[in-house]
């Protein structure tokens, strides 16, 4: 399935809209990651464990929504927009939701 940001596809024409669609995941950070990415705030450089939590989140929002588009018929997904919120009393979950509109290219 094609998933693209913008709101057209060069060479393709879209014949249907299906509507809205929206993928969310819900990853929790853990004490062990929490103590190693404060390690490199205070040293400097990039937090690869924080990294690998943002990617597979965004994946897994991505893919979520990939699903919902295709149980609508859809052949695609454009002007997708994702977003990411840290929530939770300490701010250790991230929340990833990517959301789009479903439709059919020919």
């Amino acid at each position: 399935m094609l998933v693209t940001t913008t709101n057209t596809v060069e060479g393709r024409r879209i014949v249907e809209y299906k509507g809205l669609v929206a993928g969310e995941a819900v990853t929790g950070a853990n004490v062990v990651r929490d103590l190693f990415a404060g390690v490199r705030d205070f040293f400097g450089g990039r937090s690869g464990a924080y990294e690998k939590v943002f990617r597979s989140s965004r994946e897994a929002a991505i893919a979520d929504m990939q699903a919902s588009a295709a149980a609508m018929g859809a052949n695609a997904v454009v002007g997708v927009d994702i977003d990411y919120e840290v929530v939770g009393a300490r701010g250790s979950i991230l929340m990833a939701t990517a959301c789009g509109t479903a439709v059919v290219l020919e």
